[in-house]
């Protein structure tokens, strides 16, 4: 990984240098495009003194311009070709450095990818180490220990919810049993004191028993055997 970074680094390291090396050789084409141009205008500007010396009938003027002349043409004529040598090394430093650049990109986005496998394989090492340092079977027996306690615990309470559900149930149950009797026994006494048939002392004790409270209501056994005396003692009078 770090030699792959390294050389990632070095490739766009020279990149700098390539572009100065294509400046310079751009650079010379441009000066001998410039002195080409000047030499043309110096052949043009040449020709036409020399017309106007010959016009003039100067001929030695006129001769020592057709020397300069001369001179200027074989000039033009190596700028020329220098700059056609000079286009054409521009033109091939600007494909070279293009090509390096496409290059460059490529080798980097494979790098790139290289190092990301690098790094998932160490992460994938490191997940195996640690996966290793697990006991499954352990792991798997210690869950269903606690599962089953679990279990155990939320069945003892519904049991325990279940038993104190049914014996508040019972106790209300037998209160609404003992209710309805104290009516029952309420509503008989009545009936007989409308039918004339308790006295004023059964009445009271009647009322006794009633105010006492329902702690303990008496039987159907008991309420015959106090009407039977209640019926003895009328007869009597």
């Amino acid at each position: 990984e770090l030699v792959l970074q390294q050389t990632i680094r070095d490739m766009r390291d020279r990149v700098p240098e390539l572009n100065n090396s294509v400046a310079q050789v751009m650079a010379t084409e441009r000066l001998l495009q410039k002195n080409r141009e000047n030499l043309e205008k110096q052949v043009v500007d040449l020709d036409s003194k020399i017309k106007a010396s010959v016009k003039m009938g100067r001929d030695d003027i006129a001769t020592a311009y057709i020397g300069q002349l001369q001179q200027a043409q074989v000039d033009l004529e190596r700028t020329s070709a220098q700059l056609e040598l000079a286009q054409s090394a521009s033109a091939n430093a600007l494909k070279a450095r293009d090509n390096y650049v496409l290059n460059m990109k490529k080798k980097t986005a494979e790098a790139m990818q290289l190092i990301s496998a690098a790094k998932q394989a160490k992460l994938q090492e490191q997940l195996a180490q640690t996966m290793e340092g697990f006991n499954i079977g352990d792991d798997a027996s210690t869950f269903n220990e606690m599962r089953e306690k679990i279990e155990r615990r939320v069945a003892a309470a519904e049991a325990k919810l279940q038993l104190g559900t049914s014996s508040v149930d019972s106790q209300m149950a037998d209160i609404e049993r003992e209710a309805m009797d104290i009516q029952l026994h309420d509503k008989l006494l009545a009936y007989k004191q409308e039918m004339g048939l308790l006295g004023a002392g059964s009445s009271n004790a009647a009322g006794k028993q009633i105010g006492a409270g329902s702690s303990a209501p008496p039987s159907e056994q008991e309420i015959l055997e106090q009407v039977i005396e209640t019926e003895a003692n009328e007869a009597k009078s």
